[in-house]
């Protein structure tokens, strides 16, 4: 058993943290300290005790101490790894991220990486990232940082910028979910039954818009079906993990119809769920109203339904603590503590993760946050060089990475007018005039100026 101590920043969470735990809690080879940090202190004494009760399930097979740590020092100290997984504001501040722009007819079906939305969550949350990096920076600088966190490319981006010898990354599953669909492919074609961790796929580009250009089983390309396996299923849909209209009940669900049409459109495959990817483009390809949002067969993840489903969540959080209600101790699909595992020297890893470009995508900026294969082993990270993508869909990349780029400068200098250049560069915002892009952008900041007020002079740019 290797003893090690992880430092959980985000300590709170209502559900990525209990997934984390019963994956820690099934791992043979690990054990140790859990330091749970959050503003939420009742949460993360929550989570303390859930924990306690995972290591009383006949299921477990390694002992964890969770301490709940009331300053962020206690918890980073002597840390093995860093885990960050936070809400940025709360769900008032997020609702006026998702809806505020719908009084001009712009839609998201996410807001929390691209379009106004990603736009203001980005300006709540890098200062936060800052205030981190130097933390991690005073207290464990060679530890290594793990990052949860949406916007996933702007959040390791100001990591790095403030201590630029971190040793941090970005973990995303929409990838996963991409290999089931591509495994749910290749059984309908060849009638093979293959697991995920079974294909390779090369992945490129940017958080929730990166895309695959090969994926092979053993010697199979699977690619080479798609022509046939979307004639099928391009207008019924296809879920990976339930029925196509899933969507109609499930706001998170989709039928994977707005990525098989931008296969048709560019010939390699974006892997992400349809509700990311629609929110990269023009807002009148997909979420142009609705109804065409409906007819593309996903949903606009509302904030009252995050409401209802975070309270049900602290529900079963205080049922769990309680010991009212068994925490179900099972290995989840989620790749964390395997990627530690490999950190530690236990195994190698190949996995899609978030990494400065140090040349892994030529011909993309240097530095900039991108999603590429890497191979992780023992205490290292190494990207693997991506293949390369046809030009239409490069482009695509290119404007987000740029407004990525931009929108991180002009956070980073407080300065409200790069920020808005970025805002307005928006895909989404594509339907704006600069009149009702400057009024919006007026009141999304406004709606949420108290996360904003200690960073920016916000009556000063706003009354010029």
């Amino acid at each position: 058993m290797k003893n090690i101590k992880i430092a959980y920043l985000g300590g709170g969470s209502k559900q990525w943290a209990r997934v984390f735990m019963t994956d820690l809690a099934v791992s043979e080879d690990l054990e140790g300290e859990i330091a749970l940090y959050d503003i939420d202190i009742e949460s993360a004494v929550c989570n303390q005790k859930i924990g306690a009760n995972i290591n009383l399930s006949p299921n477990t097979k390694s002992h964890w101490d969770y301490t709940m740590c009331e300053n962020i020092e206690d918890a980073l100290k002597n840390a093995t790894f860093v885990v960050i997984s936070i809400l940025p504001g709360t769900f008032n501040e997020m609702r006026s991220d998702v809806h505020a722009p719908e009084k001009y007819e712009t839609y998201q079906s996410v807001g929390d990486t691209a379009g106004p939305g990603g736009v203001l969550r980005s300006m709540r949350t890098v200062p936060i990232y800052e205030f981190f990096a130097q933390k991690i920076k005073e207290c464990c600088p060679k530890t290594w940082v793990i990052n949860f966190t949406n916007p996933m490319s702007i959040c390791t981006k100001a990591l790095y910028d403030v201590f630029p010898e971190i040793k941090a990354f970005g973990c995303c599953h929409e990838v996963f979910h991409t290999q089931d669909f591509l495994c749910d492919i290749l059984k309908e074609e060849t009638g093979i039954d293959a697991k995920r961790s079974e294909l390779y796929t090369d992945v490129i580009g940017i958080n929730h818009f990166t895309w695959i250009t090969s994926a092979k089983y053993k010697n199979i390309e699977i690619m080479d079906y798609m022509d046939d396996y979307i004639n099928k299923f391009y207008e019924i849909g296809h879920y990976e993990h339930g029925p196509a209209d899933a969507y109609k009940t499930d706001s998170f669900a989709y039928a994977n119809r707005v990525k098989m049409d931008m296969y048709k459109r560019y010939g390699v495959l974006p892997a992400a769920g349809d509700r990311h990817l629609a929110e990269f483009m023009n807002s009148s390809w997909y979420l142009d109203s609705p109804k065409q949002v409906a007819d593309w067969k996903f949903a606009l993840t509302t904030v009252d339904f995050r409401v209802k489903q975070q309270h049900e969540r602290i529900e079963e959080s205080i049922e769990m603590a309680e010991g009212t209600k068994p925490v179900e101790v099972k290995k989840s699909d989620e790749e964390a503590v395997d990627i530690m595992r490999a950190l530690l020297g236990f195994s190698t890893k190949i996995c899609n993760v978030n990494l400065p470009n140090v040349g892994q995508m030529p011909g993309y900026p240097l530095g900039a946050i991108v999603e590429t294969n890497a191979v992780f082993s023992n205490d290292s990270v190494n990207p693997i060089t991506a293949k390369p993508l046809p030009i239409a869909p490069t482009n695509l990349i290119m404007r987000c990475l740029y407004n990525i780029e931009n929108l991180y400068e002009g956070i980073k200098e407080r300065d409200l007018d790069k920020i808005f250049a970025s805002f307005v560069n928006q895909p989404l915002c594509s339907k704006l005039t600069l009149t009702q892009a400057n009024e919006l952008f007026k009141e999304m900041v406004m709606n949420t100026r108290e996360y904003l007020d200690e960073y920016y002079e916000l009556d000063e740019y706003f009354d010029k």
